[in-house]
């Protein structure tokens, strides 16, 4: 533990706080050091002597600063010279940790007290660098003061209590209650406190003022202050000089001769009052610190500077002899009331004047300056003039021979307190030019600059204009304008120009001044400097920078003008005031829509209002569309497109198309409109469509339906709740899909729709259910398990033709999307009852043929069927709605903006959440978690292989070729060559799944998957379970199946080339003996029930996982008992892996819409393609 902790008791954490920061700052340095001894030199706002001495348990400390002086208190520089011990490793000999600190204090002795000057000499080694102790040289007979601060006696009579001056005598601040001795001598100050106030001495308040003491007439010799005007005039500041008068043996005074002040001359006997002045002169011609110590050394070490008899402010006229002239501060010139009431100071008016007049305070209250200002040139010129005024006295400010701060001298003789009001600078301005002229636009900026100055208001400085100050919030202005045109300047560049408005008042900016005046209003106005500031960082933010150009006026910024547009919008949306080339730019105010409903169409009319001027919603639109950020007004200003509103109402502004100055929609589209305007109480709507509104939310209160009569089986709840869906949906005319999850029982529940309405006899003609081909088989197996009343007529292959005439005869007539491709013709010649297309996904691509083949043909009731009615990107969901809910969702160009390919770039997380919101009545989705509570659990997991070196070899050469083909090309070439990224892509997961894949010849090597899924498989087959392969490479599944043949194990096999699908799925699920079913993805992830299965493994990953998942749910669905296991075979450090990032990295915006996750290839931007070639 250091010294400085063994002491740390006995410093304040104040003191200890400011004396770490010396010491951080170096502000310490060493004079002298021995272990046992420091001293040392610390620089505050002086030079201050420190030392410290450790006597076995006790440290000795003393320092010269006048904190210390008086009783001994640790001060900050102690504890900095304590720190600096600790670094150097001094003063580390104390034998325990309670070190007892004792203070050094100045000898004393019985018959001197703290008076300086008594006692022995001082060891040279002691003495302070700089001292804030002025010794007079004068014994005060034993008088012993008590200490600053000290409470007096009191006495009955005021004459014989001390005057409190504001800071002559006492603490260091100079405050008032300072004391001296009751019947003391006004000079006798403690040695250690003497402090010179700051400011000028007043009496206090109902006290009388002191009178001009009378000369002791028994004294031999009289000490003169002489106040030099001259010199005062020439330094700006009171100068004194000091004279002495000696008593002629006739008794009269002999003539004025100069006299020297050595403070430490101390055959020197002083008056006490004159030795008091003497060193009231002396600290306010040096200085004092912060503790009221001199600045100077030349007091405080018996020395005084040679220099002539004019000095320079701040230093006295002094040679060896001592001082003679003092020039004081300027804060000090109240001093001249002390010594005018001592009756001996006297006013030199000219050089070598011999006897000058005696001069004399007058005690009246302050002079005050004034500020005369009138008009001239009719009020084109503003003339001010100055003056002085005391009550109703005035008089002119050239008049005073001497005129500072505080302090007024007349040529009479006189001299009186003066009030300048804070404005000093302008007095001595308008003493020397008696009047200064403005011409109108500076007569403002002047005032400005004047009443900042003043710490009085306007209307006690000035008298002849009414000005009233005021504290308002500042509204930024900006002015926006095109260079000239004669100027050369750029034309990409516009001017700008930066004002506040203050309650009408409007202000430049860039004015330093914290007060602005208009006259005009009457106004001071006190400006808002952080508000302003903050204006002007904002505009650099933007984009503006400062004008260079000379020819324009200081403080004009300059704009790229490409930025004009942004820049507008943003400042006028917080608030300010923008003019644009003369034209005021208005914020969008309130706006207005009113929705009205016709035959079958909706009409939705209003606009928004501008500062009174209305415009409508199709010339928004229009401008809008336009790619416009602001519309004309009427009277030729601008106003601002509302973002916020576009944001808001833009969707719904696409949807609908201009009609007679409102927007019209479809009957079709009143969900739409009604999930657009929720909650927007802005909107009035009529009866008619609160009636639309009711039904559409009737959808909340579906109600579940048993299962019809004629249906053999029983409905799962959620398959009840689904078919009271489907009959919700017909019944209002609206078209829906059901979207539950792969296993769920979709067909089951459209089935059992199809009795019930033919139980019902609602059917007006047969269903068409439009399937895949794989799928065919399985809608003739469910109708006649579930449904077997249902007449059901098969209307593929190439002897359907003649079936068309018997349509009318059945209740149900299956075909696929190739069939309604071939013959959209002829059936286009019929309307069904329902028309239901299964895995409606084939209809995603609005221009394909399937999808238009679709949208013409004739039904009452449309369905879609589909587990991912999304698989790539949410554009494809517009198809299939069309075809539902023809213009639900406006046209195709409009619903690509919100919904991009791939990107959905226009599709902010609020649209996804209105487009769910308008779709959810039409769309029914359950997830098997959700619904079957009795489905088995299900477990996937990843499992890597890693490749031997052969086959890395040939990968990696394949993954350098691509990369060095590929990322040659720049942003546009690669967009163009999508067809060579494919290629690069398939090739690359070839080479992972197996090298016979990009080489035939290369079929019988092995591969790492291969050598992970044959054990695996054998395993698990051992065991007497059944697996489930799935990859969507057929060669990759033939090189399976010959590996197959070789362990003699028995398998199925199914691709899109396989005829005999439903044979195939029954040896598997029905043949203990046939343990494996290989299967290509594409071919067998629809329509297959494949629950026997317990094992499926996913031999290479797919963009989309929901179509992984459909292979995984062949087995996981209602029916399979068992658990299933599913593995997905992964190379490590391949293109594999990579795809599996970024399906996780760039998922598409369809999951918020339904719950499917999906991707395509053609939205890779050419970072992806560096990741996955990487």
């Amino acid at each position: 533990m250091g010294i400085a902790q063994k002491v740390a008791r006995n410093f304040s954490d104040a003191v200890r706080s400011r004396g770490q920061s010396y010491f951080s700052k170096g502000r310490v340095s060493l004079i002298s050091a021995k272990p046992n001894e420091v001293v040392a030199k610390v620089r505050g706002t002086t030079k201050y002597r420190v030392r410290v001495r450790l006597r076995g348990a006790k440290l000795l400390a003393s320092c010269t600063c006048p904190y210390f002086s008086p009783q001994g208190e640790p001060c900050k520089h102690l504890w900095a010279t304590l720190l600096l011990a600790d670094s150097r490793g001094f003063l580390q000999t104390a034998p325990s940790f309670a070190v007892r600190f004792i203070p050094e204090l100045p000898r004393r002795s019985a018959a001197t007290g703290n008076l300086p000057g008594a006692g022995p000499k001082p060891d040279p080694q002691q003495e302070p660098l700089a001292s804030m102790d002025l010794d007079l040289g004068m014994n005060m007979g034993g008088e012993r003061l008590p200490r600053v601060g000290a409470r007096p006696s009191r006495s009955r009579n005021s004459k014989d209590r001390p005057a409190r001056g504001r800071g002559i005598i006492g603490n260091p601040g100079g405050s008032e209650g300072s004391w001296v001795a009751p019947g003391s001598a006004p000079g006798s100050v403690p040695r250690d406190r003497r402090v010179v106030g700051r400011g000028r001495a007043r009496p206090i308040p109902g006290q009388a003022a002191a009178r001009t003491k009378p000369i002791n007439r028994n004294a031999k010799r009289l000490l003169v202050y002489v106040l030099d005007v001259a010199a005062t005039q020439n330094h700006n500041q009171v100068v004194i000089d000091l004279a002495r008068r000696q008593r002629k043996p006739t008794g009269e005074w002999g003539p004025l001769r100069p006299w020297w002040y050595a403070p430490r001359a101390a055959h020197v006997k002083y008056d006490p009052e004159d030795r008091l002045l003497l060193a009231l002169l002396d600290e306010a011609h040096h200085g004092t610190s912060s503790h009221g110590a001199s600045t100077s050394g030349s007091a405080g070490n018996g020395t005084a500077p040679s220099t002539s008899s004019a000095a320079s402010p701040g230093r006295a006229a002094s040679d060896l002899r001592g001082i003679r002239r003092f020039v004081l501060r300027k804060d000090q010139a109240g001093l001249v009331e002390r010594l005018a009431k001592t009756g001996r100071l006297r006013l030199r008016r000219t050089e070598g004047e011999d006897d000058p007049p005696t001069m004399r305070w007058d005690d009246g209250q302050p002079w005050r300056f004034w500020l005369e200002i009138r008009t001239e040139a009719g009020g084109k010129r503003w003339a001010w003039r100055g003056g002085l005024r005391r009550g109703e006295n005035r008089m002119d400010l050239a008049e005073p021979l001497v005129l500072l701060p505080g302090l007024l001298v007349l040529g009479v003789g006189r001299a009186a307190r003066f009030d300048d009001l804070g404005v000093m600078s302008w007095i001595l301005r308008l003493r020397y030019e008696k009047e200064i002229t403005f011409v109108e636009p500076q007569q403002d900026l002047m005032l400005g600059r004047i009443l900042a100055e003043t710490r009085v208001p306007a209307l006690e400085l000035i008298e002849s204009i009414r000005l009233e100050e005021i504290v308002a919030k500042p509204r930024p202005c900006l002015t926006l304008r095109s260079p000239r045109q004669n100027w050369g300047m750029a034309a990409d560049k516009l001017l700008g120009e930066l004002e506040f408005d203050y309650d009408g008042a409007i202000i430049p900016a860039g004015r330093t001044t914290p007060l602005a005046v208009s006259t005009e209003l009457g106004l001071v106005i006190r400006r808002d400097p952080r508000t302003e500031s903050s204006a002007d960082i904002k505009l650099f933010e933007l984009g503006f920078r400062e004008a260079k150009d000379p020819r324009l006026d200081p403080g004009t910024l300059e704009l790229p003008a490409k930025r004009m547009g942004p820049v507008t919008k943003d400042l006028v949306l917080a608030g300010w005031r923008v003019e644009a080339e003369g034209k005021l730019i208005h914020p969008a105010g309130e706006f207005k829509l009113a929705l009205s409903t016709g035959i079958d169409w909706f009409d939705l009319d209003g606009g928004i209002d501008y500062g009174g001027q209305s415009v409508n919603l199709p010339d928004l639109l229009a401008a809008a569309r336009r790619g416009e950020t602001m519309i004309e007004l009427g009277d030729g200003s601008m106003g601002m497109l509302p973002e916020e509103w576009l944001k808001k109402y833009g969707m719904l502004a696409d949807l609908g198309t201009a009609e007679n100055g409102a927007l019209r929609f479809n009957a079709s589209q009143a969900g739409v409109l009604d999930a657009l305007l929720a909650n927007q109480p802005e909107i009035q709507v009529d009866a008619a469509f609160e009636k639309v509104r009711e039904r559409l939310r009737q959808f909340e209160g579906v109600v579940a339906l048993d299962s019809p009569p004629g249906f053999h089986g029983e409905l799962r709840p959620y398959q009840r709740e689904g078919l009271g869906w489907l009959d919700y949906l017909q019944r209002f005319g609206f078209g829906g899909i059901l979207a539950d999850d792969m296993g769920l029982g979709k067909t089951i529940q459209v089935l059992a729709l199809l009795q019930r309405r033919r139980y019902r006899r609602q059917a007006k003609g047969p269903a068409l259910a439009v399937v895949p081909r794989s799928l065919v088989f399985n809608w003739i197996q469910e109708a006649a398990k579930f449904t077997p009343r249902l007449k059901l007529l098969d209307y593929t292959g190439p002897g359907r033709h003649s079936l068309r005439e018997k349509f009318a005869e059945y209740d149900l007539i299956i075909t696929t999307y190739g069939t309604l491709r071939t013959d959209i013709t002829e059936l286009t010649n019929f309307e069904f009852d329902y028309v239901m297309l299964d895995e409606s996904q084939a209809i995603k691509n609005a221009d394909s043929q399937s999808a238009k083949a679709a949208r013409l043909l004739r039904a009452r009731h449309r369905l879609a069927i589909s587990g991912t009615p999304i698989e790539n990107h949410l554009g494809e969901l517009w198809s299939v709605i069309e075809f539902l809910n023809p213009g639900m969702l406006g046209s195709d160009t409009v619903f690509k903006k919100y919904a991009s390919a791939g990107t959905g770039a226009g599709l902010d997380a609020a649209d996804r959440i209105l487009l769910a919101k308008t779709l959810r009545p039409f769309i029914l989705r359950r997830t098997k978690s959700q619904v079957v509570q009795d489905l088995p659990e299900k477990t996937e997991q990843t499992l890597y292989c890693d490749m031997e070196t052969e086959q890395r070899r040939c990968y990696d050469e394949l993954r350098v070729h691509y990369r060095d083909a590929l990322l040659r090309k720049d942003a546009v070439e690669l967009n163009r060559s999508k067809i060579e990224v494919l290629e690069a892509l398939l090739r690359l997961r070839q080479a992972a799944c197996h090298p016979g894949l990009i080489n035939p010849d290369a079929s019988s090597e092995p591969s790492a998957k291969l050598e992970m899924l044959l054990p695996s498989i054998a395993e698990v087959v051992e065991e007497g379970h059944k697996v489930l392969v799935f990859s969507q490479f057929t060669s990759f599944l033939a090189i399976v199946r010959e590996r197959l043949d070789q362990e003699q194990l028995v398998y199925e096999y199914l691709d899109g080339r396989t005829r005999n699908r439903a044979a195939k799925v029954e040896r598997f699920q029905n043949d203990p003996d046939c343990p494996i079913f290989l299967i290509s993805l594409k071919a067998g992830g629809l329509g297959l029930n494949l629950t026997a299965a317990e094992y499926v493994y996913l031999l290479d990953p797919w963009w989309n996982p929901a179509v992984e998942a459909q292979a995984i749910d062949r087995s996981h669905r209602i029916g399979q008992t068992q658990h299933v296991f599913a593995y997905r075979l992964i190379c490590r450090g391949t293109v594999e892996e990579k795809i599996l990032e970024l399906q996780q990295k760039k998922r598409d915006l369809a999951d918020a819409i339904l719950n499917a996750d999906n991707r395509v290839i053609s939205t890779l931007t050419r970072e992806d393609l560096e990741f996955l070639l990487s």
